[in-house]
Parts: structure tokens; sequence; C-alpha cells
């Protein structure tokens, strides 16, 4: 593992200056969406706009807490297996931090691993121009509220809610972190079919994650040896990673690393609040590749 130890102590000092902010302070907007202020700022999202991607970049987009910092550690594992390259000690979404940030990624060997939870509207120009290899993870909406919701009250640097009941409407209605679960869903469904773009759900990765392992290493090209991917997909199973949290993630990992269950939505979620959702999805996300891609009526109903 590379020496984390500077990036534990940016985390550590961002986990103690939050606990010194009022609950107000730790949000704001930027384009209409909400964002952490103590990760991100207006002036590192203008500067993404300029940020050069690289063809052998390895984008990872997701909403919120569907799997993004999992799929981060099985990329950064291929990616040593092949080239013995370790990632860099910084913050990994892009839009975290200041620009300077950015400007440190420029020095950073191919292939860089880079993730983001941005809408695809917000995302550096460069991914869509360049039509950049990009690995979209998606969960199911009502593990993914279940867990963004704890994500808030275990986290110092977000607000917390005062009730599930009251994160609840706030999710059903867009007007958490990074905006609404299902506008993501929406527009990523438009890309479904884009050879740039492969779409990987959380529950396919929890059930067989050799198999996705090497899905996602054949969509980037990442050449790897059968054994190689058994040994990448033990080590990064959940339970592993977990396991390794706080050594891998500092004072993070075990705000990070929960539960990671597939049906952990049916020890929150009301049926009323369990039909909102079901007609949310019917409205925005029925009939579509996506919407079957997420077999809902498998791991949304009771």
């Amino acid at each position: 593992m590379a020496d984390q130890r500077g990036l534990f102590q940016e985390t550590e000092k961002l986990l103690s200056a939050a606990q010194e902010k009022r609950p107000e302070e730790l949000l704001f907007t930027y384009k209409g969406i909400l964002y952490p202020s103590m990760l991100c700022s207006p002036e590192t999202f203008e500067a993404l706009d300029l940020f050069e991607l690289r063809e052998r970049d390895l984008l990872v987009v997701s909403y919120p807490k569907c799997g993004s910092t999992w799929t981060r550690q099985l990329l950064n594992d291929m990616v040593y297996t092949i080239s013995g390259k370790e990632p860099p000690s910084e913050m990994p979404f892009l839009e975290f931090g200041t620009p300077d940030k950015l400007e440190r990624l420029t020095h950073v060997q191919s292939p860089r691993v880079l993730l983001t939870h941005l809408h695809n509207d917000n995302l550096p120009k460069g991914v869509f121009v360049k039509k950049l290899k990009t690995l979209v993870v998606f969960r199911n909406p009502k593990d993914a509220a279940v867990s963004l919701f704890h994500f808030h009250n275990n986290n110092p640097v977000l607000p917390n809610y005062d009730s599930w009941d009251e994160f609840f409407e706030c999710f059903i209605s867009g007007k958490v972190v990074y905006g609404s679960y299902f506008d993501h869903a929406i527009a990523w469904n438009k890309h479904i079919d884009d050879e740039n773009v492969m779409i990987v759900m959380f529950e396919d990765m929890k059930q067989d994650l050799v198999a996705a392992t090497t899905q996602i290493a054949d969509f980037f090209g990442i050449r790897l040896t059968k054994e190689q991917i058994q040994f990448i997909a033990d080590k990064c199973s959940f339970k592993s990673m977990k396991e390794k949290s706080n050594e891998t993630h500092g004072k993070m990992g075990s705000i990070i690393f929960r539960k990671g269950d597939v049906g952990d939505w049916k020890n929150h979620f009301s049926e009323a609040q369990s039909q909102e959702m079901d007609a949310k999805f019917e409205e925005c996300l029925a009939g579509t590749k996506l919407g079957e891609k997420m077999s809902y009526n498998v791991y949304c109903t009771a």
C-alpha cells in the first residue's frame, strides 16, 4: 500500500475542522445542487472544466454510497498488478479539495484512476468530447438512500438528520448532497448504449465479484490472468476491505464501510415510504434499460 500518511493527516484535519462548523455551514449550493463545503468548492468545479483528461484514464462515476470506493480499490489493484504503480496520496474524488489538487494530478503517470460523484452534466468536458471510457456504478435506490442516511449521521463533514423520516423526504425530493438519485439515473440511461460507457450494479458485484472484476478489466482493456482476477476479487471483497479499513482509510474507514448489505432498506422503510419510492422508480426508470438492469423487483420488494 502506498504511503497514505499525508492523506490520513489531511482527512483528520477536515474531520476536526468540521466539528467546529454549524450544520448550515457544512453544505453549499452550486448550480442548484448541494455539495459538502468541507470537501468541495466553486473554484474547484470551475477548474474541472479545464482539467485535461487522457485516453488511458480510468474514470468511475457514481451517485454517493453506490460502491465507488469499492470499485476504486478494484481498479487500483488492477493497475498495481500490471504496472506496480501505487495510487497517489490524494483525496480520491476529482471534485474534492482545492484547484491545486487538479494540478498535482497532471503529474501522475497514466493510467490514472479518477472518481467523481458529479452528475454527468457537470463532468469535465473532455469526458464526452474524448469519449473517455467511463464506468458508472449504481445501487438500488432504497439501499442507496439508507446508506447515505447513515453516512450523513456518522460523518462530521455532513449535517446530521434528526430522523430517517426527515432524510427520506429530502432524498425522494432530491434535496441531498449531489442532488437527485433519479436525475443521475435518467441522465446515464441516455448513455447506456454508448461504447465508452459501462454500467455495473453494486448488487451484481456483491453476488459475483470475480465476474464483475473480469468485466471491468475487459472494459478498460486491462489484461489479467484468471489467478490475478481471483486474487484481486478476494482482496477486495467488502468483508476484507472493511476489516482493513482503518489501515487503508484512517478515521474515515468506519464511516465509509458500514454494512454493505443488499436489502438493509427493509429495516428502515415504512410501507408508505416503500410505495412512494416504487412510484418514483415507475415514473423515472420503469421500462428503461437501466431500470431493467437494476432488477428493481428483485432487490426493492419486501
